[in-house]
């Protein structure tokens, strides 16, 4: 299968999406599974991972709920408060859905650098492991560091860093960020996904050779069957279209002559084995 591994839906609200500024107009509207699956079969996408963008119970059971009503949603990464005492109970009350594949938490929103260390939501990660369940780290670059030492301590847990843990793409800085992104490759049981590229990049005048050097640390230092592709829909949208996003891993696929069967396990069978779909 050919998947897109990071996408979101909502029912947009000012309260529940302040995040979204006047800057992300477009987004101030709902994005929803029938929006989406027009985009995936033009592309030639299989099908796709559901990710939170909202930080409650609620959001867990409505995405699970989308995905029994539109089968080409396959797994969900949702959200239950890994620090509650009663984590556990959430755990029990969506775990046993066939389709929640992972749980993510806005640790990037969090002002403790080293929120990821602290030892009551560690207690929530170490819990996954019991439910067969991904998570997802979405951090910035200034919470690598503690990232690479949260890592270490879940050496069973399967792992992602969303975004490429968000580089400063437009400012074109990378040293201190390959360096780190280095160290956590190192970890086997963590991957990366290849998306929100292009947000993080000059959103009126990015070029496909803004992205190069960093699809190049991260291909160097996860190879191919640790990477997977994720088009950050429709967060996207603010600075480029959904082909446009699909168009600049193909071009550096492309350009660096990767086998057939690399490039299947990129655009899908990487997901797919990670997140068992």
């Amino acid at each position: 299968m050919r998947i897109d591994s990071h996408q979101h839906f909502w029912k947009y609200s000012p309260r529940d999406y302040g995040w979204i500024n006047d800057g992300m107009a477009l987004l101030k509207k709902d994005y929803l599974p029938p929006d989406l699956a027009g985009l995936l079969e033009s592309n030639h996408l299989d099908g796709s991972v559901a990710v939170q963008a909202r930080q409650c119970l609620e959001e867990t059971r409505w995405l699970l709920e989308l995905a029994d009503s539109f089968p080409f949603i396959k797994g969900v990464v949702g959200w239950v408060d890994l620090r509650s005492d009663r984590v556990q109970a959430q755990l029990e009350r969506f775990a046993p859905h066939p389709k929640l594949v992972g749980v993510r938490h806005v640790v990037q929103d969090e002002p403790d650098n080293r929120f990821l260390l602290d030892k009551r939501f560690m207690r929530g990660v170490e819990k996954l492991l019991d439910y067969d369940l991904t998570f997802d780290i979405l951090i910035f670059p200034k919470q690598l560091v503690a990232a690479i030492e949260f890592v270490a301590s879940f050496p069973q847990h399967r792992l992602v860093v969303d975004h490429l843990a968000k580089p400063f793409i437009k400012a074109g800085i990378m040293e201190t960020w390959r360096q780190q992104m280095l160290e956590i490759a190192a970890f086997p049981n963590v991957c990366c996904k290849i998306s929100g590229l292009v947000t993080e990049a000059d959103w009126l005048g990015w070029r496909y050779e803004d992205f190069e050097p960093y699809l190049d640390v991260v291909f160097t230092a996860f190879g191919k069957h640790r990477v997977m592709f994720g088009s950050d829909w429709p967060v996207c949208t603010v600075a480029a279209s959904y082909n446009q996003v699909v168009s600049v891993v193909d071009a550096w696929l492309r350009k660096n002559k990767v086998s057939q069967q690399e490039q299947d396990a990129v655009r899908g069978g990487n997901a797919v084995e990670f997140y068992r779909l």
